[in-house]
């Protein structure tokens, strides 16, 4: 069916800047966007459905670019536990942790699994969240992250959301594997990557390079299987310290690297030249108190892509609302509102290779957008929390989220 939304001003997010279009007319044809520009230039639209925005600021649906969505459990005895003067090591050590995660989620049934995740995917989708992408990484072997991608396709089909899920087998080494890290990488790109991907489940593969994680090393053979088997390849890196797994990252032309806070102007650079949208994520470096900011200006300089993301997870960043990192990446990255909306629509769609049909207002693109009740975009990144009044859109067609079983 082909509709007039009309009564609007877009800011259209084209080119990663505002763009906008006062008094706009956007004609979506079915789940397509077939002509956007100001209503005094709109072609004639005939018979079909006129929409009233009532004056809303419209902007492409949101995009959370780095989750990990699906997980048994939660961690939140462990943050209690921390702010009472117990350390990390000593939770770890007696199998608290990202252990714990594991285990829960491995113990934990696909069902179970899918529950939760979709109760988290519908807070992201009320605050205009239309695509995201959800990570593996807590079942680490391969019948749990089959488990985790399954569910991550599941709610793919389930919501009116698009889902992209990234296998993140190397995300940290499993108990039966202790101090056997390049048998766990060989399982990894042996069998695990090959099946799954085989199944239909991987759109991406990462990987978690860091001193407590794996190796440049190790994270190669890791892309070079996902090479191989023809999947684009995603990476957590600089998130503690400088390993240049940014530059390893582009040297395999990588959808993103995310975290960053230690990356060099090198890395910068390398990533700039490969088209590696650089994923920055704020919840974490709040939750982990981290000082060493990324740095911001040398990713403007080299005219890096940036993108924001909540990072939800059990762990380090337990954050339920993309619209605060906006807030975050403002006030703790020293970005503009500008630069933070552009890394959740059209950065955040380049960061999970949806760019050629995501993360802008622009004809031929999804019609997937966001009417809000507010006087200017800026105020998307100026409000802390609270329910900004929204009507959403996916795929040309409005959708209430509270009334999504």
């Amino acid at each position: 069916m082909k509709k007039r939304w009309q009564h609007c001003h877009a800011a259209t997010m084209a080119g990663g800047k505002y763009s906008v279009i006062e008094d706009a007319v956007i004609l979506t044809d079915g789940a397509r966007i077939e002509w956007i520009g100001p209503r005094a230039a709109a072609p004639e639209s005939g018979d079909c459905e006129r929409v009233d925005l009532d004056g809303a600021w419209v902007t492409p649906g949101l995009i959370d670019c780095h989750t990990h969505l699906v997980f048994g459990g939660d961690r939140s005895g462990e943050f209690e536990e921390r702010l009472q003067g117990v350390s990390y090591a000593e939770i770890a050590a007696r199998g608290g942790g990202i252990a714990s995660t594991v285990r829960a989620t491995r113990e934990a049934s696909e069902d179970a699994l899918f529950d939760t995740a979709k109760a988290r995917a519908l807070g992201l989708m009320r605050e205009g969240v239309t695509a995201l992408e959800v990570k593996s990484g807590y079942g680490l072997d391969l019948a749990n992250e089959r488990k985790m991608l399954a569910v991550a396709r599941r709610l793919g089909e389930a919501l009116p959301l698009t889902v992209r899920a990234t296998c993140l087998a190397a995300h940290a080494l499993p108990p039966e594997y202790a101090n056997r890290a390049d048998d766990y990488i060989a399982y990894v790109c042996d069998e695990m990557l090959p099946a799954l991907v085989a199944d239909g489940l991987v759109d991406a593969v990462d990987a978690f390079c860091e001193h407590i994680a794996f190796s440049t090393q190790q994270v190669e053979r890791v892309f070079r299987c996902a090479r191989d088997l023809g999947v684009p390849v995603k990476l957590h890196a600089e998130q503690l310290s400088s390993l240049h797994g940014s530059t390893l990252a582009a040297r395999y032309r990588a959808l993103s690297a995310d975290h960053l806070e230690y990356m060099t102007e090198d890395d910068a650079i390398a990533m700039a030249q490969a088209g590696t949208v650089a994923v920055l994520l704020p919840g974490a470096f709040y939750m982990l108190r981290e000082t060493q900011l990324p740095p911001i200006d040398a990713l403007r300089r080299h005219h890096v892509p940036i993108a924001l993301a909540s990072d939800l997870n059990p762990g380090t960043s337990p954050a339920l609302s993309l619209r605060m990192m906006l807030n975050m990446g403002c006030t703790l990255f020293r970005m503009t509102p500008e630069e933070a909306l552009a890394g959740v629509t059209i950065h955040a769609a380049k960061a999970l290779g949806l760019q050629s049909t995501h993360g802008s207002l622009e004809a031929g693109k999804a019609a997937d957008f966001v009417a809000w009740r507010i006087g200017r975009p800026a105020e998307l990144s100026y409000w802390l929390g609270g329910a900004l009044p929204n009507r959403v859109v996916r795929g040309g067609v409005e959708i209430d989220v509270a009334r999504i079983a």
